[in-house]
């Protein structure tokens, strides 16, 4: 007959190989070196901004990124997995992920490497040295940075309705915001340039106070004492639309120009 000790040795082991099954079939999409798209680049500046991706299938396939809510009502940050908008009006709060969205790109963030800065950066100087730690120039990299903004400047778009316009043709529809001796977290990504299109490709963050009343798409800063956290990912997937708009939307216009105007919140 099995001893006491044995059977609860097996019972405790069983119950160990089934909550690591549970947790897989939980969430069996999980792939910490992937970088996510809910949407297609392009087609999101160019105008396709209503809802159809659910926050809680976007959860599934990370807990840091970015992207914009439906109707183009301002910015999202996802950030330990929790997802915060910032209106044009300047509010920052935490969303409930019972919506949906238009676009967003996400991965399960996990820092393997960390730098330290001590001195000052403008955005310029900033973009520059994360060149000189990212080496590989067609590497996907998601990027973490924390520290004390001594001035940043961000922006959101109000919500807009249909028919809708591309984004570079409402620059002047832009709420900026502007705050000094500031701490807080940009979340962001580096993207390669063959990844054109289907992403916007370079540099693009967002931020968020430390208190979380504060953010938006980053359009310039002065910053010090920063910690810079790097996850590089080596691949990528995405879910399109499965709407009239975007089945018939016109992907032979190049767009590179309206997505700098776009990200630098000016036309260029």
């Amino acid at each position: 007959m099995m001893s006491k000790k044995i059977l609860f040795i097996l019972l405790a082991i069983t119950c160990v190989n089934y909550k690591s099954i549970a947790q897989q079939k939980s969430n069996p999409l999980k792939n910490d070196n992937n970088l996510f798209s809910a949407g297609f680049a392009s087609g999101f500046i160019g105008g396709l901004y209503d809802n159809w991706y659910p926050y809680k299938e976007l959860e599934k396939h990370g807990n840091f990124g970015l992207g914009a809510p439906g109707h183009l009502d301002g910015e999202l940050l996802l950030l330990n997995g929790k997802i915060y908008q910032t209106q044009s009006t300047g509010k920052t709060t935490l969303v409930a992920d019972t919506g949906k969205l238009p676009y967003a790109v996400v991965c399960f963030f996990k820092a393997k490497k960390v730098y330290k800065h001590a001195g000052a950066l403008s955005k310029t100087a900033l973009y520059s040295y994360l060149d000189s730690l990212l080496s590989n120039q067609n590497g996907i990299y998601a990027i973490h940075i924390t520290g004390k903004f001594k001035s940043i400047k961000t922006r959101a778009f109000p919500p807009v309705e249909k028919p809708y316009l591309p984004l570079a043709a409402m620059l002047n529809r832009q709420h900026f915001f502007e705050h000094s001796d500031i701490t807080g977290d940009l979340v962001g990504f580096r993207i390669p340039t063959f990844m054109e299109g289907a992403h916007i490709s370079g540099y693009h963050f967002h931020f968020l106070s430390e208190d979380k009343t504060a953010g938006g798409h980053l359009v310039d800063l002065n910053m010090e004492n920063i910690t810079i956290e790097i996850d590089t990912l080596t691949n990528y997937t995405m879910d399109l639309p499965q709407t009239t708009d975007f089945n018939n939307f016109d992907f032979k216009k190049d767009r590179k120009e309206e997505i700098k105007s776009v990200e630098n919140g000016k036309k260029q």
